[in-house]
């Protein structure tokens, strides 16, 4: 099954109840939450009382992607605002062990993302503890990025390494992911796709959403 997580950084701020309901009407499976701080990256999004409000306000789990320096002092505010499944970064600062074992302790799967130029291998001592790998296919900070060319190769590295482990943990690919990419990146072993602009910049974004899973699921 191709799980679909449309980032709502791309929806119109103003009119989110609306794009929770378009993508909840096309079949999506969580809603992404991109959270940034302006110091990991230069971007400033949304917080845990946003997050919380978008909870209730959908019934899609919330899948929120930490994009922030010192994730272990988040991960509390976004398990009581509702994420059902929380990413950090590889890159940002603390060890990841005990960050991951509170967000599990906390009742989400708990998730590492990895940015274009990290190499997997840093997972290696945190795989049996991970949910879901997410791996970057733009550098994190802005939606609408062109998607970086190579990422499906880098998936199927994750692929080749949570299968030399015995797992089969699911990996995620995040930024510039549309129906011209899905298939390659389903076929490397992606099983979840977030998209933003694809999804959110269509003309009909429940539409969108079940093309993109339809591009992605030809490909299993």
């Amino acid at each position: 099954m191709i799980e679909i997580s449309p980032s709502i950084i791309a929806a119109d701020y103003a009119h989110l109840a609306d794009a929770l309901a378009a993508i909840e009407r096309g079949g999506a499976d969580m809603v992404h939450v991109d959270v940034m701080d302006g110091h990991f990256v230069p971007n400033i999004t949304i917080g845990p009382p946003v997050a919380a409000s978008l909870g209730k306000a959908t019934r899609l789990p919330l899948d929120c992607h930490l994009m922030v320096e010192e994730p272990a002092r988040w991960i509390g505010p976004f398990l009581a605002a509702g994420a059902a499944r929380i990413s950090v970064h590889a890159e940002a600062h603390g060890p990841l062990r005990p960050i991951l074992e509170k967000i599990r302790e906390g009742g989400a799967q708990a998730s590492v993302a990895i940015n274009p130029s990290t190499p997997p291998e840093v997972l290696s001592d945190v795989l049996p503890l991970l949910d879901t790998v997410v791996v970057m296919s733009v550098h994190p900070g802005f939606c609408g990025q062109e998607f970086i060319e190579g990422s499906a190769e880098k998936v199927g590295a994750v692929s080749a390494q949570l299968r030399s482990c015995g797992l089969r943990t699911r990996i995620q690919v995040d930024g510039g992911v549309d129906e011209t990419n899905a298939g390659a990146l389903v076929r490397a072993g992606a099983r979840s796709l977030v998209a933003g602009s694809a999804i959110f910049r269509a003309a009909d974004p429940a539409a969108a959403v079940e093309a993109l899973r339809s591009a992605g699921a030809a490909a299993l």
